[in-house]
């Protein structure tokens, strides 16, 4: 398409639209690009060290604290980081929490400035995104794109357990496995999300930085984990239907997508087409506001679940189990 051409004071002025966005989509590449990091995590073998993942990571922090996946970390202890501007560092991880699929590393030298962090609540859906990352090994490495869907959970292979990712941001910014743990920024360049591409090349996926990834971040950087409950369902934010809408005062719930075999919500009685509105006390309309209350202290504990199912109200009890490795 032909750039128009308008004359103000005696000069011409680009009136492209793809201008602003390409300046855009530069400006935040060079204002993110030097806080992401390859990684490279290693570990011991018989003939000496070895390559266990790779990636890229995120500086958050002043004094050298990286995020990154749990993906990429894997069951490594330690690792080398080489920034955009060929200064590298050996690293040590801090802790990981494979349900949310973020990992922290600690720098032992001096690294850049942190990146700035952002709050994916502010994302909509068209928003433009900007991912930074190491794909296939090409350090600073810049794709665009928009939001395409918010509030998702996935179904990962990790090994030969099945996990589910609560709360992705859904892009269609061009992934590759390298990029997994790389920044996904906003038009003013803040971080919004780590990027993710467990569920496959070319699928963009995000973790959000919201309340929820902060406090998982802080619970690594305190103590190296984060005790999880476990209910073991995918699902989806749904619009209700107007008849459920009277009958419920609610809006938006949580389409059961997938029930996990042999999992709290199986035994409770969950059924894929189910529609989660409440969970104990307090209603569910995102994958956060679910995962918001699966922390430690929901272990264990007896859950009341408020769910519609082929326009029947129905109360079940779940009754969440501690996450494991093996979960």
């Amino acid at each position: 398409m032909a750039a128009s051409i308008s004359r103000v004071s005696g000069s011409e002025v680009s009136e492209d639209p793809l201008d602003s966005y390409s300046a855009t989509v530069i400006r935040v590449a060079e204002a993110v690009t030097q806080h992401v990091a390859a990684l490279e995590m290693t570990g011991n073998g018989r003939n000496g060290r070895l390559r266990v993942g790779a990636g890229s990571a995120v500086l958050f922090t002043s004094d050298g604290y990286l995020l990154t996946n749990a993906h990429v970390v894997g069951g490594a202890q330690s690792g080398h980081a080489v920034f955009a501007d060929g200064t590298s560092t050996a690293v040590d991880v801090v802790g990981a929490d494979p349900l949310s699929d973020l990992a922290v590393v600690h720098g032992r030298a001096p690294t850049a400035a942190p990146a700035e962090m952002g709050d994916a609540e502010s994302l909509r859906v068209g928003q433009l995104v900007i991912a930074v990352g190491n794909p296939l090994g090409l350090a600073g490495s810049v794709t665009a794109g928009v939001v395409s869907g918010l509030g998702r959970s996935i179904p990962v292979w990790s090994g030969r357990s099945r996990r589910v990712i609560e709360d992705v941001i859904q892009t269609d910014a061009a992934l590759n496995p390298g990029s997994s743990g790389g920044a996904l920024a906003d038009a003013r360049g803040r971080i919004v999300g780590i990027n993710t591409a467990v569920a496959g090349v070319g699928l963009g996926l995000a973790v959000p930085i919201n309340a929820t990834s902060r406090r998982i971040i802080a619970s690594l950087l305190k103590d190296g984990r984060v005790r999880r409950a476990y209910l073991g369902l995918v699902n989806t934010p749904i619009q209700l239907q107007p008849s459920a809408v009277v009958r419920t005062g609610r809006r938006e719930g949580l389409l059961v997508v997938e029930v996990l075999p042999g999992s709290p919500a199986e035994r409770a009685g969950l059924r894929a087409g189910d529609i989660l509105l409440k969970v104990g006390q307090m209603y569910v309309s995102n994958a956060e506001s679910l995962q918001k209350l699966l922390f430690a202290e929901a272990i264990g504990e007896p859950l009341e679940l408020a769910v519609l199912r082929d326009g029947s109200d129905l109360r079940l009890v779940a009754v969440p189990a501690e996450m494991t490795d093996n979960q």
